[in-house]
């Protein structure tokens, strides 16, 4: 059954010159389930791995009951779910199981109190166990929270590892800024999940329902996309946009193929990728450059192997006209991921002692982000310029906000796309 997945290309600018050099374009890949899919819902299994450490007293501790609650409430006798709790001992509160005894449920989070320190490690172990318990027929996540530093980040890694093999991704939220933020992107990193800032406890909710809302709207699984192109074309970079801006890299299938594993699709975002291209030289005309393929599974309709295809189109034209033009949506993306990448370099400019050249990177950003709209995250990265300036280094929160701001992207389902640019399924 062909359909569940549905392909959209657009191209950063609709013309390229007929010039006789080498030119870079920018090709913009959407991959959506389409309505097919869009009523399905799986059962999702998931684990809340919760800081109760002292230093959680108060409106963050609070605030991670009445999450925890709400997100319970989500849930019904389909999905399994777990809790643990952890300082520098962990226990689990609520074993895996059928979420079908709401007061009970309910009655074990209110009485969640912080204690002691802070030990991730074996809390994530206890809630990869949970999950276990309930075979692989499910959606699985693990929630991870915390806002504190914690010993044997080693023993993380390697939890985050078995995550990974175990089909697990770890969302790791940090709280406050005492945490750090590294670990938890690696961490994500590794399981294939994601990672985040919460600055403020009253967010702590609607980053919790935003987990299970995403996990229960996942339908299709193992998704890799395939680009093959034509003689002249050279792939430079794959970059993710959405859900959230990284460098993807690629496995070269050929000197002008590659594959790039695409994962779980959620219903209403997908996922995004921009492709970065080296294009020859060529006479003015239209030409079908390539061939997208992404390859699917969808277990709860019992598809395996599924696959969508289209044909990527490009016009070389010598009117000035037709060439000036750009769409603006993608330029906007391009753009962005500029500025993620100036940041990324700073810090390690920063890292190796070299205030200077983090500096000059930075204020490049600054004025990316003010271009694309984003006052509040400019004004937070002008405001570590002025710390670095004067004291030589950035504070937490603003290496944080830097971090996790400069990755987030606009939605793209809704492009207006030209007629031109669209590209034919089969």
């Amino acid at each position: 059954m062909a359909g569940e997945v549905n392909l959209r290309a657009t191209l950063a600018r609709p013309f390229l010159a007929t010039t006789g050099t080498p030119q870079v374009a920018y090709l913009l890949i959407e991959a959506l389930p389409s309505q097919v899919v869009a009523q399905v819902r799986m059962p999702v299994n998931v684990s809340f791995v919760l800081d109760r450490s002292g230093s959680m007293k108060g409106d963050k501790m609070d605030r991670v009951r009445r999450a925890t609650s709400r997100a319970m409430e989500m849930l019904d006798g389909q999905d399994l779910a777990s809790v643990v709790i952890f300082d520098h001992r962990n226990e689990v509160l609520i074993p895996s199981g059928p979420v079908v005894n709401q007061p009970e449920i309910q009655k074990k989070i209110g009485g969640i109190r912080d204690a002691g320190g802070t030990k991730i490690a074996p809390a994530v172990e206890k809630g990869l166990r949970e999950i276990d318990k309930g075979g692989p027929n499910a959606i699985r996540r693990l929630v991870l929270l915390t806002d504190g530093q914690t010993e044997n980040e080693s023993d993380c890694l390697r939890e985050a590892d078995d995550a990974g093999r175990r089909g697990v991704p770890i969302t790791a939220l940090g709280i406050g800024k005492d945490w750090n933020e590294d670990l938890l992107i690696e961490m994500a990193n590794r399981s294939n999940g994601t990672a985040d800032y919460i600055d403020q406890p009253d967010k702590i909710v609607a980053f919790f329902q935003n987990t299970v809302q995403r996990a229960q709207a996942t339908a299709i699984h193992n998704a890799v996309l395939t680009l093959r192109l034509v003689q002249g074309i050279t792939p430079r970079a794959v970059w993710q946009v959405i859900p959230l801006i990284s460098n993807l890299g690629y496995r070269p299938v050929s000197d002008r193929d590659v594959s790039v594993p695409l994962g779980e699709l959620e219903t209403g975002s997908g996922r995004t990728v921009l492709i970065e291209l080296l294009i020859d030289p060529r006479p003015a005309g239209q030409y079908r450059i390539g061939q997208v393929e992404v390859g699917y599974d969808v277990p709860v309709l019992n598809l395996v192997g599924e696959k969508t295809r289209a044909d990527v189109m490009m016009t070389f034209s010598g009117d000035q006209a037709l060439t000036a033009q750009v769409n603006a949506p993608v330029m906007n993306i391009v753009e962005k991921i500029s500025a993620f990448k100036l940041q990324t370099r700073a810090l390690k400019d920063l890292q190796a002692g070299d205030i200077g050249g983090a500096t000059q990177k930075l204020q490049s950003a600054v004025t990316r982000l003010l271009n694309q709209g984003e006052l509040e995250l400019a004004q937070t990265m002008q405001q570590e310029i002025s710390n670095l300036q004067q004291t030589g280094q950035i504070s937490s929160e603003g290496q944080k906000t830097m971090k996790f701001g400069t990755n987030k992207t606009v939605r793209l389902s809704d492009l207006d796309v030209p007629e031109e640019l669209k590209i034919k399924s089969e």
